[in-house]
């Protein structure tokens, strides 16, 4: 939600007349999107369920754009069922007993089949000493039932329902924080978005579950497994977070996809999916007084569920640096992070300005030290929220180096920079910079129904309050530069930094 990343190019006059020009332009702009503003047109309404609605009405045009922010992510998996939050992502798009199969009765005992069908196959493959022919004699009836269920399948009809009726961005994503799925509609189809999401999450099937997890499978070797890059962030996660499960993969480990069952799936879902883990945010041409019986309606369906409990395991302190070397044949690269508080700490707004600083645009100190001047990285930047934000995280710093340069030359640059942090304030001209940037941040964050509701959404889980999105800018206008310097002094201590680097094998 807050990332700050150095691009290309140099300094000109021209680059700082456009910062000044995004000044006046932020200063023009915000009084248009400011709290007040949002008060008057936003109704927040919360059912009898516990499930909550930030409905700001937006005329600008005939669109209604959507967004369900369900409070779980990575950070609620345990060992063994790794990457079941993204994997319950991708089901919610299978439909459900009306939307998705030609015969649902014929099909849920075909289901049911595959479901023991699988467990006797999982059961026989990790018992110990079994007989490999009979390993493959389980397995062959559990992909012949897995066909069997395919005769009663409409494939992607929950998807072109929605394209049909003129549907627009039907996408979802997991993190380590959330679960989020979003689309927009034309404001006549508003009760159309009621059904359909309603009943996502009411009467999930969770049909070619199998298959899907495949998909999963080929996404982790794609994006993990054959990446270099992939590899080398699962490794530092990993030793970043020892206690914490902001050191599993989102995507979860091979072993964990390769064994967890759709019965699995079904209790996390029953566990995470209830109303009052679920925010929904509704931003577009619509009038709140209109659309709230229609919300009753269709979520007041929903059966109330308890919010799980919070997360116990709470990230030790780190008392000794850790340090990843990863010999590949790939262009070397770095980074390091330093474990700090969560999004809700009073000195959040401080380290947001220590990752502007470093990184953010042509005039950053991570980009005018290493790219520009010593010419050691071809590209360098910094961030707060790794992998997450909602607990202890990383403030994360990274480079790759230049042709002829190694991942130790850029590391020392950098090391030298969150030093400069430490020993010396910022200059009035970059406290200034980062001020200005935050508030055209949220001018640009606010310039689409779909960035709104995001950001509505967040704020509110997050936060307890969607108006924090707006006393954000008020915090980061009351940071200091000793704050700067106070903060940095406290989070870049070695003991604290967990780096990982890629080096060429025949330097390693």
């Amino acid at each position: 939600m807050k990332k700050a990343i150095s691009r290309g190019g140099s300094p000109t006059l021209g680059a700082l007349v456009a910062a000044s020009l995004v000044s006046i332009l932020a200063a023009d702009a915000l009084p248009a999107q400011d709290l007040a503003g949002f008060e008057k047109n936003l109704t927040e309404h919360r059912l009898d369920n516990g499930l909550t609605f930030l409905i700001y009405e937006r005329p600008v045009a005939p669109i209604v754009s959507f967004y369900t922010y369900v409070d779980v992510g990575s950070a609620q998996e345990v060992a063994g069922i790794t990457g079941l939050a993204h994997m319950f992502e991708h089901m919610a798009f299978k439909g459900t007993t009306k939307i998705g199969t030609e015969d649902y009765e014929s099909e849920k005992a075909a289901i049911a089949e595959i479901d023991r069908a699988y467990a006797a196959y999982d059961r026989e493959r990790r018992a110990q000493g079994a007989d490999p022919q009979r390993i493959a004699e389980l397995e062959q009836a559990w992909k012949d039932a897995r066909e069997k269920a395919k005769e009663y399948l409409v494939n992607n009809e929950f998807s072109e329902i929605i394209d049909r009726a003129g549907g627009v961005g039907l996408n979802a994503s997991t993190n380590s924080d959330k679960t989020d799925y979003f689309y927009s509609l034309p404001a006549n189809k508003v009760e159309l978005w009621a059904y359909l999401e309603s009943e996502r999450f009411l009467d999930p099937v969770l049909r070619e579950f199998y298959t899907e997890r495949d998909v999963v499978m080929e996404e982790r070797r794609l994006r993990t497994e054959s990446q270099p890059i992939g590899r080398m962030i699962e490794q530092m996660l990993a030793a970043a977070f020892v206690a914490h499960p902001y050191g599993y993969p989102t995507v979860g480990y091979m072993s964990d996809l390769q064994s967890f069952s759709r019965k699995d799936a079904l209790a996390f879902y029953e566990k995470h999916y209830a109303p009052g883990n679920m925010t929904i945010a509704i931003v577009g041409a619509v009038k709140a007084g209109e659309l709230i019986p229609m919300l009753t309606k269709y979520f007041g369906r929903l059966p109330a569920g308890e919010k799980p409990p919070p997360l116990r395991t709470v990230e030790p302190e780190q008392i000794a640096e850790r340090l990843l070397r990863i010999p590949d044949s790939s262009q070397p690269v770095y980074a390091e992070g330093y474990l700090r508080p969560a999004v809700t700490d009073p000195d959040d707004a401080v380290y947001d300005a220590i990752a502007d600083v470093l990184s953010n645009g042509r005039t950053s100190r991570l980009y005018r030290s290493l790219v520009r001047d010593k010419k050691i990285a071809a590209q360098t930047g910094a961030f707060n929220g790794f992998p997450g934000s909602k607990y202890q995280n990383l403030v994360l710093a990274f480079a790759f180096p230049t042709p002829g340069h190694t991942a130790e030359d850029v590391q020392a640059a950098i090391h030298a920079e969150v030093e400069r942090l430490k020993a010396e304030l910022i200059s009035d001209e970059e406290l200034a910079m980062i001020k200005t940037r935050a508030k055209a941040g949220l001018v640009r964050s606010l310039a689409s129904n779909t960035g709104i509701a995001r950001q509505l959404a967040a704020y509110k889980v997050l936060f307890g309050d969607w108006r924090e999105l707006f006393y954000s800018v008020d915090r980061i206008e009351k940071v200091t530069k000793e704050d700067i310097r106070r903060v940095s002094r406290e989070v870049f201590r070695p003991v604290n930094r967990t780096a990982a680097m890629i080096v060429n094998q025949e330097e390693g």
